[in-house]
């Protein structure tokens, strides 16, 4: 099976010859800074050189922000600037940036992609994560109740920003999935209630995923922390299936998939169990079995690999990594 294959087969609960092998959070800057000290050839500086390095399949990002126009998510500024409805107006002319040049820049992955030989998935910036990055959580916890015009003149200007940037992305390389970053649950769940969730957030998603399942792009969503009470909710609005998975969380994906067994899955692999040796990495890869012969879960891990990991370590996880997409089909 060539990738997009053997990612589209997965998600669609049919069987594949390997599970993919695919970091979707990839590792933080400090983590590459320290793997170079260890023997990580210096030269190796983007994320793709880096997936190619390690031989992870080729799985490439397209993050359209609303903030700068890069490919990559650059938020910081601009967080907590927003008050009210007047500071709004004031800095929306600076957002929603024309990504003509990143979406130009998918056009060689269009024949990548139709050969099977890379997947393209694109990141849209979704209606929790944007209006709590321009306010804060404090702000938009208190917006729900106190100025909702406010969070829905965001989103609806949010999601007509995401629908011309699908306009021009369907021209140039359809996507085989999409995540919709939202990072709107913790350790104890959601941060946000389902009332306001059905009020905030369903009106837009119902705009945005059945043009991209119309497409037929897998729609994940991303969400740190316990995801669980989240995931009934993001069901009934189309969206398929939702990562990372957190083990410090909470999170129990088999408890997930028992509840919800249409839901699709990706990472739950301990992170924290890395630098611990070989037999600490095998009993979490053998955990997450089962989870692997359901169907529609990708084992990865369930956030960026932390600095703490050694070189040596990732170069071991990476072994393992290619045994359990293998015995784990």
């Amino acid at each position: 099976m060539n990738h997009v294959e053997r990612f589209r087969a997965l998600m669609d609960f049919k069987p594949v010859d390997r599970l993919p092998r695919w970091e979707w959070a990839m590792w933080w800057d400090e983590t590459i800074a320290a793997w170079k000290r260890q023997g990580l050839p210096s030269e190796l500086n983007s994320i793709w050189d880096i997936c190619c390095y390690f031989d992870l399949d080729p799985y490439q990002q397209f993050w359209f922000s609303t903030t700068d126009p890069t490919i990559d998510a650059v938020q910081h500024h601009v967080e907590g600037i927003v008050s009210n409805m007047d500071d709004y107006l004031r800095v929306r002319p600076n957002l929603f940036p024309d990504h003509s040049a990143a979406i130009e820049s998918m056009r060689p992955w269009q024949g990548l992609q139709a050969d099977g030989n890379a997947v393209v998935w694109i990141t849209l910036e979704g209606f929790f994560w944007f209006p709590r990055t321009l306010m804060g959580f404090t702000k938009i916890s208190l917006a729900y109740y106190d100025q909702p015009e406010l969070l829905h003149r965001i989103n609806q200007d949010l999601v007509d920003f995401n629908l011309k940037i699908l306009d021009k992305v369907e021209k140039t390389c359809v996507p085989t999935f999409a995540t919709i970053a939202e990072d709107m649950s913790y350790n104890n769940g959601p941060m946000i209630s389902e009332q306001h969730f059905d009020e905030f957030l369903a009106p837009y998603y119902r705009q945005i995923i059945p043009r991209l399942r119309d497409k037929n792009v897998v729609v994940l969503v991303d969400t740190d922390g316990d995801v669980t009470r989240l995931v009934p909710w993001l069901l009934r609005e189309g969206v398929q299936g939702v990562l990372p998975l957190e083990r410090q969380a909470g999170v129990d994906g088999f408890t997930v998939r028992q509840k919800y067994p249409e839901v699709r899955l990706v990472g739950h692999f301990d992170k924290m169990v890395m630098d611990k040796g070989e037999e600490r990495m095998r009993t979490e890869f053998e955990r997450l079995m089962p989870l692997m012969k359901s169907g529609a879960f990708i084992p990865s891990v369930d956030h960026q690999t932390p600095p703490h990991v050694t070189l040596e370590q990732y170069r071991l996880f990476r072994k393992l990594l290619d045994e359990y997409t293998v015995t784990g089909a």
